[in-house]
């Protein structure tokens, strides 16, 4: 009995750990509509932000079906400290603090995508990079910083801190090389980022990447790559 319980706590305490490995030639897939399937992922820097750059690609059938979660960064200050959404009809809207902007795009072509998002609290200027062309500059939250112990969720966006799924949210599709600085890249290295370079994400790293999957996700090699 002892030792049934024990295989049944290392069990548990297996499942809620992050794993921690290189992703950089995977993908997390989300095969179907869902409200308890996601992938937390646990940032490498603690530190508030005043400034960041998180660049990702992704690849969905769902632009002209619904709209859906990217990249969600929930705080015990606020849900959306930092969210990435597509409206359907509308575009990419594009949260720091709570307040948010909206990238007008008709729709997403149904192939792999690549955004670059960043903003920075000196001048509340946010940039959205979309397959290596940069939009219209916008302003949003000047002076805000955001918060620390961040809950960072792939695959749904949070309603509350770490949780209030919406299946109507999730995203079905592909998602990878998701990287993260704690400053705002230049053009530059935006360019090189979408060909494939990486210049040492201190935030989140694909390619030493922590996370913990729930839910029905799977990984699989890069259709991009």
């Amino acid at each position: 009995m002892e030792k049934l319980l024990w295989c049944f706590l290392t069990l548990i305490s297996f499942s809620q750990a992050f794993g921690h490995e290189d992703m950089s030639t995977r993908a997390f897939v989300f095969p179907e509509e869902s409200y308890t399937s996601y992938v937390s992922l646990e940032a490498e820097s603690k530190e508030p932000l005043n400034a960041f750059t998180v660049c990702l690609r992704f690849y969905t059938a769902l632009s002209t079906v619904r709209s859906f979660s990217i990249f969600s960064y929930a705080t015990e200050k606020s849900y959306n400290d930092i969210l990435l959404f597509w409206t359907k009809d509308e575009g990419y809207n594009f949260a720091v603090g709570g307040p948010e902007v909206l990238f007008t795009v008709s729709e997403i072509p149904q192939a792999p995508t690549h955004i670059c998002a960043s903003w920075e609290s000196a001048t509340g200027i946010v940039e959205l990079w979309v397959d290596g062309k940069p939009r219209v500059r916008k302003s949003l939250n000047k002076g805000y910083t955001v918060w620390t112990n961040a809950s960072i969720i792939l695959g749904q966006e949070q309603d509350s801190y770490g949780g209030r799924f919406d299946a109507q949210q999730s995203l079905v599709g592909d998602i990878g090389d998701v990287n993260m600085w704690d400053f705002v890249l230049s053009p530059e290295q935006i360019n090189a980022v979408y060909v494939g370079g990486t210049l040492s994400p201190n935030v989140l790293n694909w390619r030493s990447l922590k996370y913990k999957a729930q839910g029905e996700v799977f990984i699989k090699p890069q259709l991009w790559s």
